[in-house]
């Protein structure tokens, strides 16, 4: 049975094995290190399932064919020894080329975190048009890329979905979860989109920017209405007649308050 905490990418392995007729076995001694790999045995044999950063890679033509298209392979290592590798490809769904080209013409640099080698994340980072990547970022040092960039003055805005981003989410000044995300990142995020579309982060912006501009709106009125009407209240123009009565001051309050409310209903 899948459950949201499931890796995306090993469910995605996974279904292509099964697609193409290779036997699930069952795993014993499972062990999952994030960033790392996985590992379990198989049948008293030991099995490892790594990232390339953890495995003394060997010299092959078609190794370098699959690195220099800007895939990552992830290695199979049986009792320690290198017996197959696995090349993940990104995809780039136009909704993300949409979501970046926004953002930047908003005014927001966009950055792009990941675990990838340098040469996939600079591939992804020149298709998308963003301004910076960190490549090879363990899950741990998410979250410290996050505190550097707070350093230099920025307010950081963290999209992620998977259960290596949440230490970031809660980092950030403003933590995004995906709504397809796994449970840990939604739970440490402040943000949750409803959907799996990363141009709904362009709308959240927006509408917070919409909500700031109306707060100010009212606090002006509020605050310009409470400058004349508490003075008239307290008898500053009696002298030439002007005297504001009780009756008359809940009106005027009723009214203002009837302004304020539909200011912001004209947020929707």
């Amino acid at each position: 049975m899948e459950t949201r905490s499931e890796h995306p990418i090993a469910r995605g392995i996974v279904k292509e094995a099964e697609r193409r007729g290779i036997k699930i076995m069952k795993i014993e001694n499972f062990n999952a290190s994030p960033g790392k790999g996985v590992s379990g045995r198989i049948n008293d044999r030991y099995f490892e399932i790594l990232s390339p950063n953890y495995v003394k890679i060997p010299e092959d033509k078609r190794l370098k064919n699959v690195f220099s298209e800007g895939k990552t392979v992830v290695f199979v290592l049986e009792d320690g020894k290198i017996i197959g590798a696995i090349a993940l490809a990104d995809i780039i769904k136009e909704e993300s080329r949409d979501a970046i080209k926004m953002l930047r013409d908003m005014g927001i640099r966009c950055i792009m975190l990941t675990g990838d080698n340098k040469h996939v994340a600079k591939w992804v980072a020149k298709e998308l048009g963003l301004d910076e990547f960190f490549a090879e970022v363990l899950p741990h040092e998410k979250s410290e890329k996050i505190r550097q960039l707070q350093k230099k003055g920025f307010t950081v805005a963290m999209v992620g979905d998977g259960i290596n981003d949440a230490p970031a989410l809660v980092q950030a000044d403003v933590g995004i979860a995906i709504g397809a995300g796994t449970d840990i990142a939604i739970e440490s995020a402040d943000i949750i989109p409803v959907k799996n579309d990363p141009r709904d982060v362009v709308e959240i912006i927006k509408l917070s920017k919409k909500t700031y501009r109306k707060m100010l709106q009212n606090l002006i009125w509020a605050s310009g209405y409470n400058a004349i009407a508490i003075p008239l209240a307290a008898g500053i123009l009696y002298a030439y007649g002007i005297i504001l009565t009780p009756a008359i001051g809940a009106v005027l309050m009723s009214a203002s308050t009837v302004i304020v409310s539909i200011n912001a209903k004209l947020l929707s």
